[in-house]
């Protein structure tokens, strides 16, 4: 925070594997996947907690993250001269030759940027979720309720809890009475016996309750060493976790319909289908708040250009992109080439992608460099792009960086 507030140190979470989200995770860690065209997964956090004046942050890496390393390095450079930075901090092994054995441990094994920095709070957040948040009111909840940890929730159906950690509000709808970490049936919320709390992955500490946490943690050799999985619940069980409902949380230029809006696009349908949440005449989450922006990196590109006949509708089209086909209800990534003839439908193609002549591509995610040949067909034969590509449980088709398409 600045200068007069509450020094807050900002901690993400960016180390998973983001094996559901295959092939795109293939070559990179799960938050330097692309989102809405020019956006990486990252940037949503970081955004949030810059938006809010969080401005020393480390982002903790872990698996194939020379991608994201770089990103983070020449998109978030912060104003060194008022000591201002966001960092990506590689597993350091401080703790002897190992890798990070979960979350917690993760946090363990770098508490010297904690006590380097000595903050009075700290915002451990992850790294791989499309939403916006004002951090600064859960952070004066945390204060006013004297709680340990604070962590936000958000309602979702009591048939999804399998996917995440649930939190179950006591009488006083705020202290945590229980935090199941991704339980089968867990028990309803008094007011809709048909939704829970899920946990976002988004906690603020108390420095010293933080530390502790930690260090019981590291002595417990049963623990997983997870934040959602070990510190929530041990902490729960100390009395001394809070809920934090994201449902409170207001953005300036926010719409009715874009409030709210969070999703965990850690599958390749959940990722898919937060991407037609964009294109929608009133989007389901607005990219184009200016009011809390969502920065990146924005390379320098010739404009869009539409030629021979080229047209798209219901569409994100990035800068370097030329269009000679057709392109409708998709999203397109900087540098994408859609040839005369060429049918692109319902997709979202990253960076560099060529469409050529002829070409069908129908419901499919098509990552960096993928060249689809003239007259060739994707989302066409079920049959066939089941033999041959990535097939979601939706049915989405996804091809990894530079995949052959035949």
């Amino acid at each position: 925070m600045r200068r007069g507030g509450p020094s807050v140190l900002g901690i993400v979470l960016a180390g998973g594997e983001g094996k559901r989200l295959m092939p795109l995770t293939t070559d990179r860690a799960k938050p330097a996947v692309t989102f809405g065209g020019t956006y990486r997964l990252v940037d949503f956090v970081l955004s949030n907690l810059v938006n809010a004046d969080v401005l020393r942050i480390c982002v903790l890496t872990q698996y194939k993250s020379h991608s994201l390393d770089r990103h983070v390095t020449t998109t978030w450079r912060m104003s060194s001269l008022l000591g201002n930075y966001v960092t990506p901090v590689p597993a350091q092994q401080r703790l002897g030759p190992r890798w990070y054995l979960g979350s917690a441990d993760a946090i363990l094994q770098s508490l010297n940027l904690v006590h380097d920095e000595q903050p009075e709070y700290v915002a451990v957040f992850g790294a791989d979720h499309v939403y916006r948040m004002d951090p600064r009111q859960m952070l004066r909840q945390h204060i006013e309720g004297g709680a340990g940890v604070t962590v936000a929730g958000i309602r979702v159906p009591r048939t999804e809890s399998s996917s995440f950690g649930v939190i179950t509000p006591g009488s006083d709808g705020r202290m945590v009475q229980r935090f199941l970490e991704k339980p089968a049936d867990p028990p309803g919320l008094p007011d809709d016996p048909n939704s829970v709390f899920a946990s976002m992955g988004n906690y603020i500490f108390t420095t010293k309750v933080l530390i502790e946490a930690l260090q019981r943690d590291a002595e417990d050799e049963q623990s997983v060493h997870d934040m959602g999985g070990s510190i929530l619940p041990q902490l729960t069980g100390r009395g001394e976790a809070q809920l934090y409902d994201f449902h409170d949380n207001h953005v300036p230029g926010e719409t009715t319909r874009d409030q709210g809006y969070w999703r965990d696009v850690g599958t390749i349908d959940a990722y898919y289908e937060s991407h037609m949440d964009l294109i929608a005449e009133r989007p389901a989450f607005n990219l184009y708040n200016t009011q809390w922006p969502i920065y990146t990196h924005s390379n320098q590109l010739s404009p869009a250009r539409f030629s021979a006949g080229g047209i798209a509708s219901e569409s994100i089209i990035s800068a370097g992109c030329l269009i000679r086909g057709q392109v409708s209800r998709s999203v397109l990534s900087p540098g994408v080439r859609v040839d005369p003839g060429a049918v692109v439908q319902g997709s979202v193609l990253h960076d560099n992608v060529r469409v050529g002549r002829g070409a069908v591509v129908r419901g499919a995610v098509l990552d960096k460099n993928v060249e689809v040949p003239p007259g060739a067909t994707i989302g066409v034969n079920p049959d066939r792009d089941a033999e041959l590509y990535t097939v979601s449980q939706g049915g989405v088709i996804a091809l990894g960086k530079g995949q052959l398409v035949t």
